[in-house]
């Protein structure tokens, strides 16, 4: 069905709640915000619902940088509101990396039999840290979330989760670095927290947390 799209950027079909656009075709992602949007009467989705809009270059030099450049990316092309994340791990002990390369972090290293992307990521970091001790594996997640309206309004917000990294994966949930990262206040890994415990103390849930807070004065024509 083709898409009306009114002229303060709300795309409906008949009957329909209005759509903003999550620039991701990460399920994970996509879950984690639905929900909490759901709440403002917008139903949200992915990159999967618009099959036209290719690869966006992120060549930010923060998550900031990427997070606009792909809302305004995505906005642009659908006239609709768009949220975009750009998150990361950052890394004490590896000054700061992988950082904004995280999703790409492992790509210069060949896959394993039966290994996917995020456990090849989680091989070369643990690799990268083979000789630094418990004690200097402070870290912490990172995610912006940047909200833009196709009339160029913008939004950007940020959440962190400080953490550790652990020498081993633990836990099956979740999805990137989750395995590796320790949260010594709850004596748990990302990777072994139901969805909503994950919400309620990640550095996306945070950022989702201030980015709602201000989603209605956003959105106010």
């Amino acid at each position: 069905m083709e898409r009306n799209v009114t002229p303060e950027g709300a795309a409906f079909s008949e009957g329909a709640l209005p759509r903003v656009v999550l620039a991701t075709r990460n399920a994970g992602k996509i879950a984690e915000l639905a929900a909490p949007l759901g709440a403002f009467g917008v139903a949200l989705v992915g990159l999967e619902s618009f099959p036209g809009i290719g690869e966006i270059a992120e060549d930010g030099a923060t998550f900031e940088e990427n997070a606009l450049i792909k809302a305004r990316a995505v906005a642009l092309a659908t006239g609709l509101v768009s949220v975009a994340d750009d998150s990361g791990l950052v890394v004490e002990a590896l000054g700061g990396a992988p950082g904004i390369h995280s999703a790409r972090y492992a790509d210069d290293w060949d896959l394993l039999p039966g290994e996917d992307r995020d456990r090849r990521n989680i091989r070369k970091l643990l690799h990268a840290l083979r000789e630094v001790p418990a004690e200097r594996r402070a870290c912490r997640f990172v995610s912006v979330m940047a909200a833009v309206r196709p009339d160029g309004r913008e939004l950007c917000v940020r959440g962190e989760w400080p953490g550790q990294l652990l020498a081993a994966p633990r836990g099956t949930n979740g999805f990137g670095y989750d395995p590796v990262f320790f949260d010594p206040a709850i004596g748990r890994t990302a990777a072994e927290l139901t969805r909503e415990e994950k919400t309620a103390r990640s550095h996306r849930g945070r950022a989702a947390a201030a980015l709602l807070a201000r989603w209605q004065e956003f959105m106010r024509p």
